[in-house]
This record gives structure tokens, sequence and C-alpha cells, in this order.
């Protein structure tokens, strides 16, 4: 029992997915008398970071309206979740999971679809019959289901009207890892410019020149340097 999708479907989102670098996230809409037959992808207007997708609450809403105004049942409109990885793993996150069992935990069944950027693929069933539980399918191409033609142009704008990415944040510069007698030499270092500046920051009554003034003797023999501060 795998999950199909029309060639429109799959080229549909193929072209979301790429859009950007972020996940892209919908609703499949199945055919009439096959429910896992994924006619159509439909976006909703959402935020978007490389790891999370957050729906609108009212464009949900204003989406499940058009649907049902349409004639569609919720089944065929609201049980296939569907989003994309940019990177190459399908393997849903923790996030996936918390998002997929809080969103479809009450319906009598659902999908969770993922499509990665290299292509691989993820799809699981839960269902609550009986005693419930999950079954991950074979994800299809069916060709032999009439098609039309590709619309990148209809693609581009309902992903311009629907999501939003969220700003990436510039992350901190990350030190290489020292080898252990290279770190300790590191940290004596840092002791020794630390204390350095505080000996920087004791006021001097005269010039440090003066050896009246100072409060450390100059030393002026090899011997007088031990205990010297420098």
């Amino acid at each position: 029992m795998p999950l199909r999708l029309t060639p429109y479907a799959w080229a549909k989102l193929q072209r979301l997915r790429d859009l950007s670098d972020t996940e892209v996230g919908g609703f499949g809409v199945s055919a009439k008398d096959d429910l896992l037959l994924v006619e159509d992808v439909c976006l909703i207007r959402q935020q978007c970071s490389a790891v999370t997708v957050r729906f609108e609450d009212v464009a949900v809403a204003d989406f499940f309206d058009w649907q049902v105004d349409r004639g569609l049942a919720p089944e065929r409109f609201a049980r296939i979740w569907i989003h994309t990885h940019p990177g190459n793993s399908a393997q849903p996150s923790v996030t996936d999971e918390e998002t997929f069992a809080r969103c479809f935990g009450t319906a009598d069944w659902a999908v969770m679809f993922i499509l990665a950027c290299g292509g691989q693929t993820y799809a699981r069933l839960r269902f609550r019959a009986g005693p419930g539980g999950a079954l991950v399918l074979p994800v299809e191409i069916d060709f032999s289901e009439p098609f039309e033609a590709s619309d990148w142009e209809a693609w581009d704008a309902e992903y311009v009207e629907a999501v939003m990415a969220e700003p990436v944040l510039p992350q901190p510069e990350r030190r290489p890892r020292l080898a252990p007698a290279e770190a300790e030499l590191h940290e004596l270092a840092l002791a020794a410019r630390w204390n350095h500046a505080l000996w920087d920051d004791v006021p001097r009554l005269a010039s440090p020149f003066d050896e009246d003034f100072c409060p450390y003797p100059f030393p002026e023999t090899a011997d007088d340097y031990v205990g010297a501060p420098f």
C-alpha cells in the first residue's frame, strides 16, 4: 500500500522545495476514489526556517473553508501533511514527530510525508482504528494517471504568497579545538595577559623609569629577575 503522487503533484512539490533553503509545508489533496493518491499540493501561509514550519491558524481555517466550498471532504485535503527538508535526510525530526502527534493525533488516520533536498522520501501512515498503529509507506509516482502540464509561474506565485522565511542569525565563530598541551599554553597566555592588564591599571605616581616611585625595583642583574613580576 504505497503513497502515490501524480506527476503534476510530484513536479510541483519538487519546485516548491527548491525555491529556498528552508522547509516548506502544506497539505496533499487526494483523489476522490483513492485517498492515498495525491493529486495536488497546497501551501498554507507559514513562517519557516531550515528546521521548522509554522502554519498561521487563520490561514489553516481559510484553507479548510476553501476546500469545503469546493465540495471536498476533510479526508481529501486535511489528512496528508507534506513538508520538505533542505538537507539530504528525509527522516522526521523530533519537532516533526511532536507536530504530527499534536495536530493529527485525533484524526482517524493521517500521513506525514517528507521530501528531502536530495530526493529522499519518508511517508508514515498513522491510524486509530482498532488498537491503532502506524505503518511506513513506500512512495511512488503514478505515471498511469493523467496529469496537467507544469506551471512554474503559478507555483512560484503560490510560494511567494504563502511562505515567509525567518531571518538567519549569524552564528558565532567557532574556535578550533586545541590539543591538551596547546590548551594549557593558551590558558597560561590568557592568565599572563590578565595579570599584565591588572598591572597596567596600577596608578603611577611618577615616571615608571623612576625606581623610587615604581612598586617593584627594576632588576639590574640576572639574579634580580627571580621573583620579578615581568
